[in-house]
């Protein structure tokens, strides 16, 4: 905040806006997109790990693994996105909190599940009772990495489990007959050919990612689209500068944050898609083979 900003009204409108753009409001704006960009750099890795350990599941033969396998793809799949989103991070939240009750309070007489009402004693409260704001907000936003992880990671577990079996397997069988041991295989043969026929799908996926974020309103997060919502409406208890309805122009600026992630993303995966069909017997990779002679 500028030394001029004392009093919005008389200001002429440049230092007007100079002020109202620089409010603390604003900076919580400013940095909703930080929060937004954290959630895709670790929601994405997370993701893709929950897809390999799901995938390698899928292809297990050992049949509770492969049913555990199934059962969460299928699962996660099937039910809406939004019921996962809302009752992960609460299903897990208690049942932290029932570890840390059974652990902390031995001697509690009283029943947890007390109607609708879920009481543990004050040591297994988590956040921590009188923890500052900030581990309320980490907490929060871990939860929320968690819940994106599990269901985007179903995704991702179909998708690999789908590349797995597009890889030759005339190529998996003559590696066996040169002597490779299944695991060998899978570890030489399939696993560095298989990202080239997954990558289409796992851009999609990033895709739907990013479109998904705003639901870290739903979980409590103040992202983009509630700031947005905020400031640009007429009235609101969080602003001291009065202005006519501009939720427009304030959704007009996350339309280009998205569409720019959008362009971003495709280059990006269009590049490693180059990279990865770079002696693939695959049509990318037949293309560059051409070129190149």
């Amino acid at each position: 905040m500028f030394s001029f900003c004392t009093d919005p009204s008389s200001l002429p409108q440049w230092q007007w806006f100079a002020c109202y753009l620089t409010s603390a409001t604003h900076l919580n704006f400013y940095h909703a997109f930080g929060v937004v960009l954290l959630l895709l750099a670790i929601t994405a890795p997370a993701a893709l790990a929950m897809g390999m350990a799901g995938a390698l599941a899928l292809r297990s033969r050992i049949p509770p693994l492969n049913w555990l396998g199934k059962g969460y793809v299928n699962i996660v799949r099937g039910v809406p996105d939004i019921v996962f989103f809302l009752f992960v991070p609460i299903a897990l939240g208690q049942g932290i909190e029932w570890v840390l009750h059974q652990i902390n309070c031995p001697d509690w007489d009283q029943p947890i599940r007390q109607g609708n009402d879920f009481i543990v004693c004050r040591d297994a409260k988590m956040p921590p009772v009188n923890s500052p704001r900030w581990v309320y907000d980490v907490y929060g936003f871990f939860m929320a990495v968690i819940a994106f992880a599990l269901v985007f990671g179903a995704f991702v577990a179909n998708t690999l489990y789908g590349a797995m079996r597009a890889v030759p397997q005339a190529q998996v069988e003559t590696a066996e007959a040169y002597g490779m041991t299944q695991r060998q295989a899978f570890r030489r043969i399939i696993l560095p050919q298989m990202w080239v026929y997954a990558l289409p799908g796992l851009s999609n996926i990033w895709q739907i990612l990013t479109k998904a974020t705003p639901l870290l309103f739903l979980l409590g997060i103040q992202d983009i689209v509630y700031w947005a919502r905020e400031l640009g409406g007429q009235k609101t208890s969080l602003f001291t500068y009065p202005h006519p309805d501009w939720r427009v122009w304030y959704f007009l600026v996350l339309l280009c944050f998205y569409l720019t992630l959008t362009w971003a993303s495709e280059r990006a995966f269009a590049r490693l898609n180059d990279k990865l069909s770079r002696g693939q017997a695959t049509a990318a990779g037949e293309r560059q083979r051409k070129a190149g002679s």
